[in-house]
């Protein structure tokens, strides 16, 4: 499997990444053992978590998803051979939020030890915050990258505006520079990403990766009207968001190019994104292995120009 470089680092990674927000929510940890063992030998090394997955689940405080995932690299002695992103800035608790160098220092020593790893690969701010000084964020990250903690740093969720101030202070301090946005955006969630920040992120080889790249399962094709909201106690009250004019026809074109390829509406919306220049890898999760199966075939399925085309015309706005 051809793995493609993020942004200008070392990390090299498969073409499609592992969403560990289920990982302690929907997914246990029996499960989410098989899930990850089934995606490390498909070949595919790049698992995303957070330090806030999942402490929206009643009883959880956060930190859940970085403890399965520590307790299954341990488990499985493959800490060298996967690359973990984790992030930080969002709120574990009354007064654990934020981007302050002081958080951050503190909150990468929490992750470290849920994942039982001394190093973090891709460690991003998860949230623009407006309290915080940028040059404070940006000097805490080059100090965990000169004492071996990170990896690589990067960002999720900023606008091009804060990318750019962001790599202008780490050229001026010969700092390591944000190499990744992770930013929401597929097949129907176009125009945040589009307008500016993929021009951006293209100028300045900051490598691109996508979250909800599923549309929170609305591509999958399983939501097509109201009564199948209730497939899903998670994501179900969310899709009236999609189920409209512009969702129906974007579905119609996925089951046709789907129905032309053997596969399903989720592998051709996955390989879309694939196949979008300058995204390195969209980043979808699993709650078992059959659902994981089918975001791998997504990887084989290389589109043709003009089934790319009649995609990114049907959803349009």
């Amino acid at each position: 499997m051809q793995k493609r470089r993020l942004g200008r680092s070392d990390l090299m990674v498969a073409p499609l990444g592992l969403g560990g927000n289920v990982f302690g929510w929907s997914a246990d940890e029996k499960t989410s053992f098989a899930v990850l063992d089934a995606f490390v030998a498909a070949g595919f090394n790049l698992i995303d978590t957070a330090d806030v997955y999942s402490r929206w689940k009643p009883g959880n405080e956060g930190g859940e998803s970085e403890a399965i995932i520590g307790k299954w690299m341990k488990a499985r002695g493959n800490r060298s051979s996967v690359i973990v992103t984790t992030k930080v800035g969002s709120e574990m608790g009354p007064g654990k939020k934020g981007l302050s160098s002081r958080y951050i220092l503190s909150a990468v020593e929490a992750s470290l030890k849920r994942l039982q790893s001394d190093y973090i690969d891709l460690y991003l701010s998860h949230w623009e915050d407006p309290e915080a000084d940028m040059e404070d964020t940006l000097g805490a990250y080059a100090d965990l990258v000169k004492q071996g903690k990170v990896r690589v740093i990067g960002n999720s969720n900023h606008s091009a505006l804060t990318m750019r101030d962001a790599l202008a202070i780490s050229a001026r301090h010969h700092w390591p520079r944000f190499e990744n946005l992770q930013t929401h955006y597929n097949l129907y969630d176009r125009s945040g990403y589009e307008a500016e920040l993929e021009g951006f992120c293209a100028e300045n080889e900051i490598g691109v990766t996508s979250y909800f790249s599923l549309a929170k399962g609305f591509l999958s094709g399983k939501y097509r009207k109201p009564a199948d909201f209730a497939k899903s106690a998670a994501r179900g009250d969310e899709m009236g968001n999609y189920l409209n004019e512009r969702g129906l026809r974007i579905l119609s074109a996925l089951d046709a190019v789907a129905k032309a390829r053997n596969a399903t509406p989720a592998q051709v919306a996955i390989a879309w994104l694939i196949a979008r220049p300058g995204l390195v890898a969209p980043i979808a999760s699993a709650t078992g292995i059959e659902q994981l199966g089918d975001l791998i075939k997504a990887t084989e399925l290389e589109l043709t120009a003009v089934e790319v085309k009649q995609l990114t015309e049907a959803s349009a706005s």
